[in-house]
């Protein structure tokens, strides 16, 4: 496939996610407060999108708690800068099995199994104009932490989201977890205009090298919108990749905590550092009416 640079680009910015990062740097936000202003500022900075998490205010383990995502929704939507919200929905399917001779029963400290109208249920109550949906099962990370999203499972949330007006963000992780976002459009589960985030370099799904990540936009079909990123080292360098093969961007905290070496950034200069590559490059920067105008979204 040759490259076909998008030359109007919107930037989601991942404001905290759930990993282990809280502790790592003292920009990542853990309360509702702290979540609320950092996309407020990602916003002004040029995010069109944010995609929120919420923790544990206290310790800043990652929560599905409603009353924090309520909290986190109602301080963005009061806030005076537009911007698009967009609400997790991957979590409840943790599975942390015992050691490889005994790997059950499964070890309680980190398994977060729920079904599917609990995992969707802050979704229903806030109501944001998108929310995710991993589109798979892989071996997540270290140890023996595996991420579960069954088909069945999928294809229920999917229908409740559809149901609620909420537009589902397919989180692809490698190319199988594609096919099966087909499927779910196929079925009718999923609705046109279908968005994709090309989840690159997250162990053990697909890595981030150009060769992987272009078979990842092969098997986008051409009339479905994809953003993309990486974590880690190379994700100051993903604008400029996604940019260049059609799609629009992801930067954020929940990806990469650092602007440059050694360097711990804020969500708002980790969203500057990809406007100006988005803008060196000749493209343009969309915003939050253009974003919904073109992915049908429900403003609230």
């Amino acid at each position: 496939m040759p490259l076909s640079m998008n030359r109007d680009v919107f930037i989601t910015c991942a404001v905290t996610g759930s990993g282990d990062t809280a502790g790592k740097s003292p920009h990542v936000p853990r309360s509702p407060k702290e979540i609320a202003a950092s996309a407020i500022d990602a916003a002004k900075a040029g995010a069109a999108i944010v995609h929120c998490h919420v923790r544990d205010p206290e310790t800043g383990a990652p929560s599905r708690r409603n009353d924090l995502y309520r909290q986190v929704t109602d301080l963005i939507r009061s806030a005076d800068v537009d911007v698009v919200l967009n609400l997790t929905a991957g979590m409840g399917g943790d599975m942390i099995f015992g050691n490889v001779e005994s790997p059950l029963p499964l070890n309680p400290n980190g398994t977060d199994m729920a079904g599917a109208t609990e995992r969707v249920s802050h979704v229903a109550e806030c109501l944001p104009e998108i929310c995710t949906l991993d589109c798979g099962t892989m071996n997540f990370s270290l140890g023996d932490y595996v991420m579960t999203n069954t088909p069945s499972m999928l294809r229920a949330m999917a229908k409740m989201m559809t149901d609620l007006g909420v537009r589902p963000e397919i989180e692809a992780f490698d190319t199988g977890h594609l096919w099966f976002a087909k499927q779910l459009v196929e079925e009718g589960l999923i609705e046109d205009p279908v968005l994709i985030q090309l989840c690159m370099g997250i162990p053990w799904g697909a890595p981030d090298d150009l060769n992987t990540f272009m078979a990842m936009v092969n098997n986008v079909p051409d009339n479905w919108t994809f953003s993309a990123f990486s974590i880690g080292r190379n994700a100051l360098a993903y604008p400029a990749a996604a940019v260049l093969a059609g799609g629009n961007v992801r930067v954020g905290l929940e990806d990469n905590l650092y602007v440059g070496k050694g360097q711990l950034a804020t969500n708002a200069q980790l969203v500057e550092k990809a406007v100006g590559v988005i803008e060196g490059m000749g493209a343009k920067i969309i915003g939050p009416a253009e974003v919904r105008e073109k992915l049908k979204l429900t403003k609230r």
